[in-house]
Order: C-alpha cells, then sequence, then structure tokens
C-alpha cells in the first residue's frame, strides 16, 4: 500500500476529454465545421472533402445533450476536476469572424454550471486538435501569421466569459504534435509529405506567439486563473549504452522538450536554434515575438502520457512498432498493448523528476490511460466491464505518481484520459475504449449511446475517496 500522505490533500484527481471525440452535434448551436469533421479515420488516411456519414465524431458520444448525465457519473466518482475543450468552431464557426456565437458561449456556460454544481474545477483546453475548416481551408492553418490574431481574440472572447469561473487553462493540446500530425495539431491543410520544414516550423512559432497572447490576456482578464502550456511527454531511452544511441535519445527527446523549455524559459534553447540551422529553416521571428516569449511564461506544465520508446543511431536495428507513431523504435524489454502502445509505468515517474528538474514548474498529468477492447457483460442482472487489465495499468502508472511525489516533484494533479468512453484522435474508433464508463456505441455507429459504470468506475472512485491509500504495490 502507499502511504496515505503521498498525496497532497489538494491533489487534483480527475478525467480528461475533447470536445470533438465526445460533444457530437457537430452542426447544432451555430457550430462552424472543424478540421475533425473532415478526418473520419483519424491520421490514418487523408482527409475528406467534407462531412462523411462515417465520421463517428458527428454524433461521438452526444455529450452535448447528455452532459449534466455525464458530469453527474464523474462526481459519483468524486472527481475534484474535469479536463474538457471548448470546440473553438462553436464560439466562432468559421474562425476568423469578429463576434462570437453567443449560442456556443452559452452551452459551455451549462458544462460550467454542472461542475460547480457537484463542486469539481473545470479544467478547460483552449484548443484541442479542432481548428475551424474555414481556417484550415482559407489560410492553411498556423502556417499563416494571421491565425495568431484569430486565436487571441477567441482566447479573449473564453477568459472575458468564464474567466472568473475557470481556475486552469491550457493552451493548446500536445503542442509539439504538430511535427506528426500537422492537420490535426495545427490546422495545417498542405498534405504532410508536401509541406516544408520552414513553414512547419513556422508554424509553431506562430502557435507559440499565440501561446504567450494568450497567457498574457489571461492575467489580464482572469487574474486569479492559472495557465499552463500542454506537452506530449515520450521518454526516448538508448536502445543501447553505445554513446551514439544515448546521443540519439537525447535528441529525440528534445524535438518535445524545446516547447515546454519556451514556454517556461521564453527563449530558443541552442539545441533548437541549431536543429534549425541544420534543416536549412529560416523564421520569421519579430523583436516583439521575443519579448511576448519572455515576458508570459506559464504558471504550470501539463502533459500527457502513454509510452516511451528506444532510439538508436544504428539504422540496422531501428525496430519500428507498430505504436511508434509519434517517432523512436520499440523498446524489446517493455509490454505493448492492444495497438502497440508500449506500457512503462516506470517511465512516468522518469518525466516527472526530468520536467521538475529542468523547469522547477508545477506539473499537472492531464493524460494518461489504456485503449483496450471492452467486453461489455451482465452481472447479477447490471450491465458492466471488468476490465482488469485497465485498473492494473492505471494503478501502476498512479504507484509511480506517488514515487515521483515522494522524490519532492511538484504535481497538481492527475486527470485519466477519456474517463468516458470517446472516438479515439489518432484512429477515429470507438472500440479504442479508455473510460471507467462504457458508452454503449460501436465503430459501426449502432449502439443507444446508453451509459454503464465499468468495474474499474468503483475501483477510480475509492482511489480518489482515499487520495490514493488504495493503491497497491
Amino acid at each position: 500500500m502507499t502511504d496515505s500522505t503521498t498525496f497532497p490533500t489538494d491533489f487534483l484527481w480527475g478525467g480528461a476529454t475533447a470536445a470533438n471525440q465526445i460533444e457530437g452535434a457537430y452542426n447544432e448551436g451555430g457550430k462552424g465545421l472543424s478540421i475533425q469533421d473532415v478526418m473520419p479515420q483519424g491520421i490514418t488516411t487523408p482527409r475528406a472533402d467534407g462531412p462523411t456519414d462515417d465520421n463517428l465524431k458527428q454524433v461521438a458520444i452526444d455529450f452535448y445533450h447528455r452532459y449534466a448525465e455525464d458530469i453527474a457519473l464523474f462526481a459519483e466518482m468524486g472527481f475534484k476536476t474535469f479536463r474538457f475543450s471548448i470546440a473553438w468552431s462553436r464560439i466562432f464557426p468559421l474562425g476568423d469572424e469578429t463576434l462570437p456565437n453567443e449560442e456556443g458561449l452559452a452551452f459551455y456556460d451549462r458544462v460550467i454550471d454542472e461542475c460547480e454544481k457537484h463542486g469539481i474545477e473545470p479544467l478547460v483546453t483552449i484548443s484541442h486538435y479542432e481548428t475551424p475548416l474555414h481556417l484550415a481551408d482559407t489560410y492553411d492553418g498556423w502556417v499563416n501569421r494571421d491565425m495568431i490574431g484569430f486565436y487571441e481574440r477567441y482566447a479573449r472572447v473564453l477568459f472575458a466569459r468564464y474567466g472568473a469561473r475557470v481556475k486552469y487553462w491550457l493552451t493548446f493540446n500536445e503542442i509539439n504534435s504538430v511535427l506528426h500530425a500537422p492537420l490535426m495539431s495545427g490546422g495545417i491543410n498542405t498534405p504532410k509529405d508536401q509541406l516544408s520544414k520552414t513553414d512547419l516550423y513556422q508554424a509553431i512559432h506562430n502557435e507559440l506567439v499565440a501561446s504567450a497572447l494568450a497567457t498574457k490576456a489571461a492575467r489580464e482578464l482572469a487574474p486569479s486563473a492559472q495557465i499552463g502550456c500542454m506537452v506530449l511527454a515520450m521518454p526516448a531511452y538508448p536502445l543501447s549504452p553505445d554513446p551514439d544511441d544515448v546521443m540519439a535519445s537525447m535528441t529525440t527527446e528534445r524535438t518535445n522538450l524545446a516547447f515546454g523549455d519556451i514556454h517556461v524559459r521564453g527563449e530558443y534553447p541552442g539545441y533548437y536554434l541549431r536543429s534549425l540551422r541544420d534543416q536549412g529553416v529560416e523564421l520569421v521571428i519579430t523583436d516583439e515575438d521575443r519579448a511576448l516569449l519572455k515576458e508570459n511564461t506559464v504558471d504550470f506544465v501539463s502533459f500527457s502520457y502513454y509510452m516511451s520508446v528506444a532510439e538508436t543511431a544504428d539504422e540496422s536495428k531501428r525496430v519500428i512498432g507498430k505504436g511508434n507513431i509519434m517517432g523512436g523504435v520499440r523498446n524489446p524489454t517493455l509490454k505493448e498493448s492492444e495497438w502497440g502502445w508500449q506500457i512503462d509505468p516506470v517511465g512516468l515517474r522518469i518525466v516527472l523528476n526530468q520536467f521538475w528538474d529542468r523547469w522547477q514548474k508545477p506539473l499537472f498529468i492531464v493524460e494518461n490511460g489504456l485503449g483496450a477492447k471492452d467486453q461489455l457483460v451482465e452481472i447479477d442482472g447490471t450491465k458492466t466491464v471488468i476490465d482488469d487489465y485497465r485498473i492494473d495499468y492505471l494503478n501502476d502508472h498512479l504507484v509511480q505518481v506517488g514515487e515521483a511525489i515522494t522524490d519532492g516533484v511538484d504535481v497538481m494533479g492527475y486527470t485519466s484520459w477519456g474517463c468516458i468512453d470517446l472516438v479515439s484522435a489518432s484512429t477515429a474508433q470507438l472500440s479504442k475504449r479508455y473510460g471507467f464508463i462504457y458508452v454503449d456505441r460501436n465503430d459501426d455507429g449502432s449502439g443507444t449511446l446508453d451509459r454503464y459504470k465499468k468495474k474499474s468506475f468503483h475501483w477510480y472512485a475509492e482511489v480518489i475517496r482515499s487520495n490514493g491509500a488504495s493503491l497497491t504495490r
């Protein structure tokens, strides 16, 4: 058993979601189209020309109409916080308008009302893989510097409307994922294989400046709020003790660490600038940009953690697993999920210590979980899922969070990804389930959308109630 004093008394236990993966109602309430409405298979195929009937995200799990029921279930588990995103195209249907859509703003008022009713702190992501489609089609997304102004206007509307009610904000979800999924992460319409390095890194710069402007706006309009960045954390281990492998792993890790370095330190690190030079990339960076980055660093660092990878400089040893969708090579010492994501609980402790040592900013684990194929069964007349594999995964990761806290790391909270089943971002499947709550909907779109508590629902409720004391080593 862990020591019940390991987790701070104000630790923020909860769950995490994204609007495009849960809300549905893609054309209701004045909402415009987003890039997700033309990504019916996630990042696995090229985008479609427009919405198609095979896109599960059009309905998703119908959170738009069932949010009160779902938030009540989160409260039953004891959630202290609920991470959700605001769909940019609900607020600005095209993205470049001057005035927001009141019907969209009112929807999130109602969501926040339900959170407040149950004593749950909202943790809001401003942009979570759902750039308005018009901005992708007309401006090529974040490649275009005009996006900075559109995003700042959007963020200011959110802070003015919800700033007194929302204490925790994240500017961009997994901002470093733009390197691997330019359309999903950056709204960049140019196909990845045709996108120049200069345009890709200029898009990254534009997002970083926008993030700094949002941080500045939050301090002006919501001074009691805290604003953080959000990065995809993926430690890279050397495949062997060969110094060249160690160097390869460090280089891979730095592609992710750079985003935190810039958000926390307010300037581009030397290794990043060298990488740009080596790739022949010349960015347009103004003196005003540099000042904005330096003067508007984040209050905390949040991150997702699902897997680690290995790295090697030896091309003959580059064995790529099916889960290596974000780089790296397969680690032969680790087991894998059904989707090939390597399971590494100790890696979470490593990341927490690395980030704390590096940045000395409070850390927030805002995504972690196991995607698996669940089977709905009936026991004593009650439908449920016996998901011991999920319980084991989460237990082992949370034990390592406790170890990191004991190491002296300042960890604000933990929100399990997909606390209710949702549509997968990478593959747009519903069969890749993460939740404590089973949603009766299948990959072919069939199902009742009824909600059922899995075994893990009751397990997580006890973890929260005991503040981690119920975890087993």
